[in-house]
């Protein structure tokens, strides 16, 4: 009897692994997929993230502990989590303008390179010493950058720009999310900080619309479909399904995934935006090359950690 129940365990253990990887690729393709939606959208990249974030806020109410908030956290809590949020709104704020003034490929080749700046902003943040991995990923990332920079449009340098802005302020948000994160309440930080990138966001819109007047806040009706679409499956759902995978799943497994998000991201917008008319081979060597070095760092990290042991 005791032997049929460990082999159904382990039967189960291995069948919920594979959801979990399931689960958690469907959330990177998904995270992927803003980008494509980004292009799609006709409203200004502000005005995306403002109604992306109250869209997304509103439907966290419903699956998250609202109690414990008010009850548990302390303001400093609060207040840390909001800090956060800003930065995490800005981010997505960087992210969109960077599509809209390139496209979704070179946007997201920017994104790549976030990895590479958490490694290089840790040791500030979490007072670690450099690891002479990250320099190495570093050598390999920055050249690579420079031929893509070299071989595209002149018109798309901005997206570049603006793409990597928008991976420094995801590195500093990923570090100090990791720094200050309480175990088992990953829903209610991101409601409060979803929230807190929802407020700074509307105190930037009056400004916005003194320096562009005649852009319109509501918005179009195709529009809102996008906008229901990168809310509630490629932020809540998408959310959800890689929290839960994560309960499943090593963290280092968990990385590799994550990293295959530019990969699936690039490929979305061959098929739908058809973008490798736009750019040429140069460019997507440099692809390549980033998101080997990128997806390589892991493993490297991993070996030395497992050698140290």
């Amino acid at each position: 009897m005791s032997r049929n129940f460990t082999k159904n365990s382990d039967f189960c253990s291995v069948d919920l692994q594979r959801r979990a990887y399931l689960e958690l690729h469907v959330a990177v393709l998904l995270f992927g997929f803003t980008a494509i939606l980004g292009d799609w959208m006709t409203l200004p990249a502000l005005l995306i993230v403002w109604w992306r974030v109250l869209i997304t806020s509103i439907s966290f109410i419903f699956i998250i502990d609202r109690k414990y908030i008010f009850r548990h956290l302390s303001r400093k809590q609060i207040l840390r989590l909001s800090g956060i949020g800003v930065v995490t709104g800005l981010h997505w704020v960087f992210f969109f303008a960077a599509v809209q003034y390139s496209n979704a490929s070179v946007t997201l080749v920017a994104m790549a390179c976030t990895s590479f700046m958490v490694s290089l902003i840790e040791p500030l943040f979490l007072k670690k010493n450099l690891e002479w991995i990250d320099l190495l990923i570093g050598l390999i990332i920055v050249p690579a950058m420079a031929l893509i920079v070299n071989n595209i449009d002149e018109a798309y340098i901005s997206g570049i720009i603006l793409g990597l802005i928008s991976a420094f302020l995801a590195a500093v948000f990923t570090t100090l999310n990791k720094k200050y994160i309480i175990d088992g309440r990953e829903k209610e930080m991101s409601f409060i900080e979803l929230g807190s990138a929802w407020v700074s966001l509307s105190l930037l819109l009056p400004l916005f619309f003194l320096y562009d007047p005649v852009s319109s806040f509501l918005p179009e009706a195709m529009d809102w479909v996008y906008l229901l679409i990168l809310a509630l499956i490629c932020t809540t759902l998408a959310y959800v399904l890689a929290l839960r995978a994560l309960n499943h799943i090593s963290a280092f497994a968990a990385s590799l995934t994550v990293n295959l998000e530019p990969v699936y991201g690039i490929f979305l917008a061959i098929f739908l935006l058809k973008e490798h008319k736009e750019l040429n081979i140069e460019f997507y060597m440099g692809v390549v090359i980033i998101i080997s070095a990128v997806t390589l760092y892991p493993i490297l990290l991993k070996r030395k950690k497992s050698k140290r042991i």
